[in-house]
This record gives C-alpha cells, structure tokens and sequence, in this order.
C-alpha cells in the first residue's frame, strides 16, 4: 500500500515507518522538524528512514491547508497514519495556540485531504489524556472523556469528535488511538524517561512531581508500533451492536472506531526511577515537587477492546523496555 505518514521524524513515526517500509509498503512520510524538542534528533530518526527504497520525505506543516490539498491530490494515498501534532502537557499551558494551529488546523487538513482523495483508512493519534479527570480505574473507551485537564487534551478529544463527523457524513473509515505513556529507544526528549536518564548520568538531581505519588501505564514503542500496524490493516467499520439509546463513546453507527493502548500494568513512578537507576548502574538525586497544573495523578488502560479487535495486546514489561532505552540512549550520545 502507499500510506502517508504524518509526523515521520518523531518518536512513533520513525518506528511505524520503519515497519510498514520492513513489510514492503511504500511510505511518504511528512514532517515539519520544528524545534519544540532538539531538530537534530529528528533529523537523525529521518536519516534511519530516508536509505530505504520504498521511502520519500516531504517536508511541510500540517497546518499547511494549500500544501496539504496539493500533496493529498497528487500522491492519492491508500491509507494515513497521522501522528504529528504539538505533543506535551506542560508546554499546552505556555502556548496554546500551537496546539490549535497543529492539532485542530492540521488536523482538519488531513481529514479534508481523506476525504476528497478518498482514502480508505485513516489511523489518527489520540492520548489517555482525553480521560482528564476520570479517577474509575482502568480507563474504558466506554468512559465519558467530558472532563480535560490541559488544552493538549482538550485537542484530541476534538480529534476524535472531528473525526467521527468526517466518518459520520462522508464514511471516511477513521481508528482513533489513545497512547499511553510512550517510551523507548530514540524517544521524545521532553519525556520523564529521557529527562531522569540525561540528568542522573550528568549527576543532576531529578524533579519528581506529585511527591513520587504517580502512577503511569508505560508503554513500550514496539507495542504500540504494532498495536498501529493492527488496526491500520483492519478498517474501521459500522458497529452492529451500536445503540444510540445507550451509545458506547468508542464504537458508533458509523465507521468510527477508538481504542487505548496501554501496556495495562500502571507503574508507581518510583518503581520506573529505580528501573532507570538499575539500568543506568547510578542512584538519583530526587528533587520532590506537587502535582503539576494539567497533570494527572495515575493512567491505567483497558485494552480489552482493542484485543477483541485486532488480537493484540501490549505487555513488554517496564525493566525490559527501560533496559533497551538506556542502551541506546548511552550508545547514542557516547556516555
């Protein structure tokens, strides 16, 4: 298949590129290389990417309305993966209007591309931070996501409402997929496992927020890569079962489908520090602070829907997954 690929140089789009281009698919993989986070990490992803054959780089903005109507009716894509978007909590509260701009502008861009170019799957991010305040453990795509606690959040529940309007009156088959706490080999910067790894290896003390009192689902990148590569190749259809009496937020009338993945297993945040510290052979110098504005105290996923769907379920084990980080992370910086 020829499939688009938003987001091309980031964390989970170099690794999903790099999967469909492993099984023979033929990516074009867009990014605009901005600099929320170092460029040249990006730049080095896209230089892991750009030697395969079945490869092409186009760089440009989401948010490029003209450039995004131009690119979707010249290549005329099988299939999309949009991953790009302003990414981070934090920084939602210090800019806001780049997630506007990102994550609603581009994001319409791609759905208006979808549709006029006819595109028979679109694979699009979401984040278990649409749950916001929901405090009922494990977190259901059954669940109301009414209650967001940062912009970033309040963006991609827009995400999933924009699209299943597009699926609603166009038929634009659309996957919604909430991620859980991403991590692993040339992962994001901005990201708690990067930032205690960096800063335990300079002999930095790490902030830990919430007083360690947190608790996330950690999920490994080859899990998610491959819970996107699933639900990619199954096209999101019309929910026979679907009642608009009692209707389940994560299916619909339409072809519309959300699911989370996790790796269903929440870590205490002082648990994964100590994973970092084993790895690394190194103690930390932990710097203890409250709960973050827009943060949220714990995640859990349920991922029952998303193995009933594509069979798929994450579970590579945090030690494992942050044993890997590290050996990259040394291998790559040289420490």
């Amino acid at each position: 298949m020829k499939i688009l690929v938003t987001g091309a140089a980031g964390f989970i789009g170099m690794h999903t590129s790099l999967r469909l281009l492993a099984r023979g698919d033929e990516v074009v993989g867009l990014d605009n290389l901005n600099d929320y986070y170092d460029p040249t990490l990006k730049e080095a992803r896209l230089a892991r990417l750009t030697p395969h054959a079945g490869f092409r780089f186009v760089k440009m903005d989401v948010a490029d309305r003209a450039g995004m109507e131009a690119l979707f009716a010249a290549e005329r894509f099988d299939r999309v993966i949009h991953l790009a978007a302003q990414a981070g909590v934090r920084y939602s509260l210090q800019n806001p209007h780049a997630y506007v701009d990102s994550n609603l502008v581009g994001f319409m861009n791609i759905l208006e591309g979808c549709r006029h170019a006819r595109v028979q799957h679109l694979v699009y991010a979401s984040s278990s931070s649409v749950y916001g305040g929901n405090t009922k453990m494990p977190f259901s795509e059954q669940d109301s996501v009414d209650h967001p606690v940062s912009i970033y959040a309040a963006t991609k529940k827009a995400n999933e409402l924009m699209a299943h309007t597009y699926s609603h009156l166009y038929g634009l088959p659309t996957t919604g997929l909430r991620f859980f706490t991403v991590y692993g080999p040339w992962g994001r910067p901005d990201m708690a496992l990067f930032l205690f790894t960096r800063a335990i290896l300079e002999g930095r003390p790490i902030d830990v927020f919430n007083h360690g009192r947190m608790r996330r689902d950690f999920t490994y990148i080859d899990d998610i890569v491959e819970g996107v590569i699933r639900t990619l190749d199954r096209v999101a259809a019309p929910d026979p079962a679907f009642d608009a009496l009692q209707p389940n937020p994560g299916t619909s009338n339409a072809p519309y489908r959300v699911f989370n993945i996790g790796n269903h297993d929440p870590v205490e945040l002082m648990d994964f520090v100590a994973a970092i510290e084993d790895a690394l052979g190194m103690r930390a110098e932990k710097n203890f602070l409250p709960l973050q504005d827009g943060d949220v105290p714990a995640t859990y996923a349920d991922t029952s829907a998303l193995d009933a769907w594509t069979g798929f379920a994450p579970a590579t084990g945090v030690r494992e997954g942050v044993g890997r980080f590290v050996a990259w992370y040394r291998a790559y910086y040289k420490v």
